[in-house]
């Protein structure tokens, strides 16, 4: 398992937010994609989360510097299950 931050919240027309959560180099990604509605009725978005290996994914070059910057600012602020 692996510790990531949210890095990247993206709202789209059809009512999706996708979260993209990365570790605190910004080097790996996860992704999730769900329902704006869940997240009023779901208890909101975590700081970070605990994910298994095989769910990470590269970050693109060009988002690795932010990713990094922005996750080890969420470690430094909030524990893992705190809502942002």
């Amino acid at each position: 398992m692996t510790t990531v931050w949210l890095v990247d919240r993206q709202f789209d027309s059809k009512g999706l937010v996708r979260l993209t959560y990365a570790t605190e180099d910004g080097e790996r990604t996860h992704t999730k994609e769900l329902a704006e509605q869940r997240l009023v009725t779901g208890g909101g978005i975590t700081a970070g989360r605990e994910v298994d290996d095989t769910a990470l994914g590269e970050t693109p070059a060009d988002e690795v510097e932010r990713f990094a910057a922005e996750a080890s600012k969420m470690a430094a602020e909030h524990d893992l299950d705190d809502a942002v």
